[in-house]
């Protein structure tokens, strides 16, 4: 009886320690995979203050080139394209014929309808003597009377429409599209190509409301160029616009004449010195604060310690401070330094 029982101890000690060793297990294998706790890092960082200073500013604005004139060769009539007068880059002058269409069915019209006046001006001859024998009525000759100038002025039409077969270049210039190929048919209004005129630059910008008004009408401008280093084209204001747009920018459009041996094409991206300055006030930040191109400019503004990335639109540089003309306010901190640890929403510690 003695060692039964001594037996039975045993089992339930052996039975205990399992138990335990089981829970022991489980309560470590619950911990291995508990999820780990986020610990909080601050990236620490170098800052700097968006600045607003009053400058001195040149007044040298960048611009596109159009065409001083461009227009469509449009068809007056249907029909099939006969003859093409021209190339690509051809040089046409105004009223120039450039295409020739088939008048063959307008020739057979026109024939009809002077067959019709000839018989029509024939019976008002007739009844117009029958009249004055007494032998017609008023109302008979004024009838064929309007008849006659109905025919006549069909007559009219189609020697317009015969002649309009011949399309003519609307101005001067150099064919810089060709829409249309020889031998297809094209309706009336059709365009055939388009002129480009060249003879001279028309440069548009846009100017802020502070530089609007330091520019005047007549006004002398110095058009240049990266394509021609050195070369300047004098050019004038002839354009102000009265309205700004909804960006509050001022169209302008100056005028300057093209040099046949340094010749300037239409969307080359020319440099307008208007040969003033301007005192402005502008956003200044380290040019060492933007996270990407200028062309692609952005920066980290500080809020709460935490970061925010901003696209900014950049200016002028100016030693080591660029100008901001949108997307940052003044007194904004911005990341001067530690930019390549940090993304949107990191927490930062700022160093001094």
């Amino acid at each position: 009886m003695k060692r039964k029982y001594i037996i039975a101890m045993i089992a339930l000690v052996i039975l205990a320690l399992i138990v335990f060793r089981l829970a022991s297990n489980k309560s470590t294998l619950n911990k291995k995979e508990a999820p780990a706790q986020d610990s909080v890092v601050n990236i620490p960082v170098k800052v700097s203050a968006v600045k607003e200073e009053l400058q001195e500013i040149s007044l040298i604005k960048t611009g596109s080139l159009a065409p001083f004139k461009e227009a469509s060769v449009l068809t007056t009539v249907g029909g099939t394209i006969k003859q093409l007068r021209f190339e690509l880059g051809d040089h046409v002058n105004e009223g120039q014929v450039l295409a020739v269409m088939d008048t063959r069915l307008m020739e057979l019209d026109l024939q009809k309808a002077e067959t019709n006046a000839a018989k029509l001006k024939r019976d008002l001859q007739n009844y117009t003597e029958l009249l004055q024998g007494q032998a017609a009525t008023q109302e008979k000759v004024n009838e064929i009377r309007q008849n006659y100038l109905d025919a006549a002025n069909q007559v009219s039409q189609v020697k317009k429409q015969i002649s309009d077969a011949l399309v003519k270049a609307p101005t001067s210039g150099t064919i810089a599209k060709k829409t249309l190929e020889q031998g297809v048919f094209a309706n009336a209004g059709a365009e055939i190509a388009t002129i480009v005129n060249l003879s001279q630059l028309k440069v548009q910008l846009n100017l802020t409301e502070t530089e609007v008004y330091q520019a005047t009408q007549g006004q002398q401008v110095k058009i240049t160029t990266d394509v021609y280093p050195g070369q300047v084209f004098n050019g004038k204001i002839t354009f102000i616009s009265p309205q700004a747009d909804e960006t509050h920018n001022y169209k302008v459009e100056i005028m300057a004449d093209n040099n046949d041996k340094a010749l300037l094409r239409s969307g080359t991206f020319v440099y307008a010195d208007f040969s003033r300055k301007t005192k402005q006030n502008i956003l200044l930040i380290p040019r060492e604060a933007l996270t990407e191109s200028i062309k692609d400019a952005s920066v980290y503004v500080v809020e709460n310690n935490i970061v925010h990335q901003k696209a900014i639109k950049t200016g002028l540089e100016m030693n080591n401070l660029i100008q901001v003309i949108s997307g940052l306010k003044a007194a904004e901190v911005v990341v001067t330094s530690g930019q390549i640890n940090l993304k949107e929403g990191a927490r930062v510690s700022i160093s001094k």
